[in-house]
């Protein structure tokens, strides 16, 4: 005998399957979430290790060369922006738990079963068929800098002058403190104006990319970002 078809669109839910599917995908979309907030987290420790080998090799031989840190600087730079794409898939999974437990769990706890957001379901279903990032590479940027990475940061610039201060010959004298900046080819000003360029571009990003949106409505808005995710690697 053939079996019956089932026509999920013409068969209504009962109330028990619809709180079961609801249950399940909040535990998938948390799951997806945390996974993602782990791997924020491994970024931020590859950052801090690295500043940490570089400052004891820098350290640990006056003969060693101050531009390790600058250089380490540049590896910093990579990692924060590595840190920020996974910080905006994050936020996807993140908006969606945020969006079910504010109106699936909250009215439930409150014991008033009436979703403070009637067309919730709606939103949640779209963003499933058509993931989009909630906020910008820029916003996620600021966000990850004012959170970890000024800090580490403000350690490896703090531990370059130190370093140049300890390690130069004659620290008293500002034409031997020239002489140990210059490397090759590159005058004594060539530092100065790379952490000049570091300071105004952490200044600018702070001052000018946007914040990260506060509440959950500004995640859920038309304004948000389209970018199909499904053609990202996930």
């Amino acid at each position: 005998m053939e079996a019956k078809q089932v026509d999920y669109e013409g068969t209504p839910l009962s109330r028990a399957e619809y709180i079961s599917a609801i249950v399940h995908l909040y535990r998938g979309e948390l799951h997806r979430a945390t996974s993602w907030r782990i791997r924020l987290d491994n970024t931020t420790n590859w950052a801090l290790i690295t500043s940490a080998g570089l400052l004891t090799f820098s350290f640990g031989d006056p003969s060693n060369s101050h531009w390790v840190i600058l250089l380490g600087l540049q590896i910093i730079t990579l990692l924060l922006f590595y840190e920020a794409r996974r910080f905006r898939f994050f936020d996807v999974w993140r908006a969606r738990v945020r969006k079910i437990e504010e109106n699936f769990y909250g009215p439930i706890l409150r014991r008033d079963p009436v979703s403070p957001e009637r067309d919730w379901g709606e939103t949640v279903a779209e963003d499933l068929l058509s993931p989009s990032f909630k906020i910008s590479l820029s916003a996620a940027l600021r966000a990850r800098f004012s959170r970890n990475y000024w800090a580490i940061y403000a350690v490896l610039v703090g531990s370059w002058l130190i370093k140049v201060m300890i390690h130069s010959e004659a620290p008293h004298k500002w034409t031997q403190i020239r002489t140990y900046i210059e490397a090759g080819s590159i005058p004594w000003w060539g530092p100065g104006v790379y952490l000049a360029g570091l300071s105004l571009g952490a200044v600018g990003l702070l001052l000018f990319a946007p914040r990260a949106p506060r509440s959950e409505l500004e995640y859920w808005s038309s304004h948000s970002l389209s970018q199909d995710l499904s053609l990202l690697d996930m």
